[in-house]
């Protein structure tokens, strides 16, 4: 027990705690009941059966002795009460409001004093004793309260105005101000300030108001209290001072937070002086010096005046203003947002000023990515090349371009990643400028520093324009160095070697190229080749890189391109022979018959490769069978396809079960192919299983 009991609940147990909350009855019956109650009949109810509040009873005073009594026990009462509670305020005022509604005022003022001794920092109290010296027309007693209350407590401004109020409502209009000189003393607010302007200005003293203005701006040097004092000197007709006044305040505060208000108003003071320009010029100053973050009121007030007083000139020149301070604001948030800069770039582009696109574009290129990667770098690198043509194309300064490319391929760490387009463009902007030697010594540093595919191609492509041979062999050979896995590059150096009558050259290479341990693209160059020997009219070399090709691979493709070369390398020699006519078609006749018999002879080949090495390949074996009949038909008498058809297969549809992750999901149909050897070698076995049965059947009945 002692266990359950806990110290936080004066050790009680849990149990003994816990509210036990009636049990909610149930109700049975849920129709609306015949005699309805309003909550305003039962509010009513409550009302009329409240009981009477218990009021003291009321006491009558007849005679001096009993008015004496009833004030001897009432301040004893409050004696007793202030002895116990002496800091409760709220005690002393009933006090000493008791003793003013007495017309006891000596003993009333007693009692204020005696409060005033436990807190005089209370302005409450000084209020309050004010107030009922005023409010009985003690003048003099007011007047020494307020000049105790400002002098002990100057910071509390409401006292301040309550002496102001009071001289000013007796027509003391001279002791006013010198409260409001000693309050000024104090440098109050600018709330204080302006009531002693107001004050002033109640009494038509324009000069005086101007003084306190002097003095205000002094005090406190805002915005706002310059701004004041220009208006205030509008008002009074003087738009000399008041312009004045704006000038002195823009020298004071051009760099300060709320200098953008203050722009604001001067121009539109001068708007309505009718000055446009000097309006024009002060808001173009105030764009220049007030940073673009703080300046978006300024913008659209400069557009809003631009399309009121200024040309078409002036109005584009705004909103460009306007667009400009957008970007800004963008690439100061996100200095590495590229995008942001191109659009700010175009935007300037489109003005035209070419120092301030040049100044754009270099704060733009300063933002190098902060990684060395690749992905960050790819946005930036268009900033230069961007720089680079307008320098070329736009500014026409070729010095500046050339500075500008080879100060982007300094920048871009090569050993990482490089951009071969920046190589290429340099390259061929030194060749615009027939600088071809600069140009050949920017490629030679890309193939030394960055080697790459586009680079290697575009340099061989303009060495081989310009007719050096040499150098693009050169290129080539370099270029194989770096890649010799490259089909690509060896097929176009045969080619070059071929389009210059070069055969044995090219032949070389492509030996060299299938010679390679690995290639990125093998079928490619070996057609190549193939191609090579048969425009060559070499049909027994292309047989040999066939069945060289053959020893590699034994693709479905290789079989049928080897027996469409066979089916028409003997036509193609035929074409070329010097015989009469009926002697050339008796011998075109004889070299297609070869034709035919080499092609099947591939043919037969192939099939048996399918049926002997590679019997699962079954679809590849009937789509050799099917480019074999299509053959034997284009041959058309001397083509045989009852050779093919009784080799064809027969197509089934069958069902086999697909597995998953999780167990058997099911059947899939499929196509299968059955071959005759299949289907003899089937038949066997069924009458193998007949024989023994019977065999079987016979020993039983033994």
């Amino acid at each position: 027990m002692a266990k359950e009991a806990d110290p936080t609940l004066g050790y009680l147990t849990r149990k003994d705690t816990e509210v036990k909350l009636p049990r909610p009855t149930r109700v049975k019956n849920k129709t609306p009941a015949p005699i309805q109650i309003t909550a305003e009949q039962i509010l009513r109810e409550a009302r009329e059966r409240q009981e009477a509040e218990i009021r003291p009873p009321k006491q009558k005073i007849t005679d001096a002795t009993e008015l004496s009594e009833y004030r001897l026990r009432k301040r004893k009462e409050f004696e007793d009460l202030i002895r116990r509670v002496r800091w409760n305020i709220s005690v002393w005022i009933k006090y000493a409001q008791w003793e003013e509604s007495q017309k006891d005022f000596n003993r009333a003022r007693s009692v204020w004093e005696r409060a005033l001794e436990v807190d005089y920092r209370n302005h409450t109290l000084w209020l309050k004793y004010a107030e009922v010296e005023m409010k009985n027309k003690f003048i003099n007693h007011a007047r020494n309260v307020w000049d105790r209350a400002v002098t002990l407590l100057p910071r509390v401004d409401q006292l301040w105005y309550k002496y102001i109020h009071m001289e000013e409502m007796l027509g003391n209009v001279a002791g006013a101000r010198q409260i409001f000189e000693r309050w000024m003393n104090w440098m109050p607010d600018q709330q204080g300030w302006l009531s002693y302007i107001k004050f002033e200005l109640r009494y038509n003293e324009i000069e005086r108001a101007r003084q306190i203005f002097e003095r205000f701006v002094q005090c406190h040097p805002k915005v706002a209290a310059w701004i004041r004092y220009a208006k205030f000197e509008m008002k009074n007709g003087e738009a000399a001072r008041s312009r004045n006044v704006y000038e002195r305040a823009v020298e004071k505060l051009a760099d300060d937070e709320e200098a953008e208000q203050l722009f604001v108003a001067f121009a539109e003071f001068e708007e309505r002086c009718k000055e446009s320009e000097r309006a024009r010029c002060i808001y173009k100053f105030a764009l220049d010096h007030i940073p673009k973050g703080r300046a978006e009121d300024l913008y659209r007030k400069f557009v809003a005046f631009e399309k009121q007083y200024g040309d078409k000139e002036g109005i584009e020149d705004a909103i460009v203003g306007k667009r400009r301070f957008q970007y800004e604001d963008e690439v100061r948030k996100n200095p590495l947002n590229y995008d942001s800069w191109f659009d700010y770039i175009r935007l300037e582009e489109n003005v035209g000023k070419k120092d301030r696109i040049r100044e754009v574009y270099e704060r733009a290129i300063s933002n190098v990515p902060p990684a060395e990667e690749k992905r960050y770098w790819q946005r930036y690198i268009y900033l230069w090349i961007n720089y680079a043509l307008y320098e070329e194309l736009d500014a026409e300064d070729v010095e500046r371009t050339r500075d500008v490319y080879r100060e982007c391929l300094k920048l871009i760490p090569h050993e990482k990643f490089s951009f071969a387009k920046l190589w290429l463009l340099a390259a061929q902007f030194e060749i615009r400028q027939l600088n071809l030697k600069a140009a050949r010594q920017i490629l030679g540093n890309a193939i030394g520093k960055a080697p790459k595919d586009k680079i290697f191609k575009k340099y061989i492509e303009i060495e081989l324009q310009l007719g050096n041979i040499d150098r693009g062999r050169k290129l080539y050979e370099k270029y194989l160095e770096w890649a010799p896995e490259n089909c690509y590059a060896w097929s176009k150096y045969a080619e070059l070697e071929r389009s210059l009558c070069e055969t044995e050259r090219a032949r070389a290479i492509f030996e060299l190229a299938i010679a390679q341990p690995a290639l990125d693209m093998p079928e490619l160059l070996w057609k190549a080749y193939i191609d090579f020997e048969i425009s060559e009219g070499e049909f027994e070399r292309t047989r040999e890189l066939y069945e060289r090709l053959l020893d590699r691979t034994k693709h479905l493709k290789v079989w049928i391109s080897y027996a469409k070369f066979e089916a028409s390398a003997m036509e193609e020699d035929a074409k070329g022979s010097d015989l009469a006519e009926d002697d050339l078609q008796e011998h075109h006749h004889e070299q297609k018959k070869q034709c035919i018999q080499h092609a099947r002879r591939v043919f037969e080949k192939a099939i048996n490769y399918y049926r002997t090495s590679a019997p699962e390949l079954k679809e590849e074996r009937a789509m050799l069978l099917e480019e074999w009949l299509n053959m034997e038909s284009s041959f058309g008498e001397l083509g045989d396809i009852s050779l093919v058809q009784a080799k064809l297969p027969k197509k089934l549809k069958k069902r086999r079960q697909m597995v998953s992750e999780d167990g058997p999901a099911g059947y899939e149909e499929y196509i299968d192919y059955m071959f005759p050897e299949e289907t003899q070698t089937t038949n066997l076995k069924i009458l193998e299983a007949a024989y023994k049965w019977k065999k079987q059947k016979i020993s039983d009945e033994d």
